[in-house]
């Protein structure tokens, strides 16, 4: 297993990835946190100009998940509510997790990876993706409060 910086290429097997993460968020009490066109191709295409998108290759040569990362301030972390951020460091963001599931432990090799380009990380999640909020839990997260994204969707925070 490796990750790579994503490319044009990539948008059509990342966006099936999205579809079967949609399907098992769906499947898992989790039906409203990405819509139907969430996350659109716009949005991939745009994290790969910016060269914040990435993939993670299987042992077959094939994309088996995929994530944004990028290091900086992120507009919707501003404000929290209901608690506060652990520190005012510069911080590393993961947004738009997905994988079809054939990598065992896929989270933590993606935090190695983000941890390796900056130790303080932040991580934000729906209130309803509870799988999400066990991984961050296990991976030593901490929940620091919430935040509202531009739907007004209320989302726990860890960092």
């Amino acid at each position: 297993m490796r990750i790579r910086k994503s490319n044009m290429s990539d948008i059509d097997a990342m966006m099936n990835i999205y579809e079967l993460a949609k399907k098992y968020m769906y499947e898992n009490g989790n039906k409203t946190q990405w819509n139907s066109s969430y996350p659109s191709r716009d949005i991939i295409e745009n994290d790969i100009k910016n060269s914040s998108s990435y993939c993670v290759i299987g042992d077959d040569g094939n994309i088996n998940a995929t994530f944004m990362f990028g290091i900086g301030k992120e507009p919707t972390y501003d404000k929290i509510y209901d608690g506060e951020w652990i520190n005012s460091m510069e911080y590393g963001v993961i947004h738009r997790l997905a994988s079809d599931g054939k990598i065992k432990n896929v989270f933590s090799k993606i935090l190695d990876f983000c941890v390796e380009k900056c130790s303080n990380i932040r991580v934000d999640t729906h209130k309803d993706n509870k799988k999400m909020m066990e991984l961050l839990s296990s991976c030593g997260f901490n929940y620091c409060g919430i935040i509202y994204v531009d739907d007004g969707e209320t989302v726990k925070f860890f960092l």
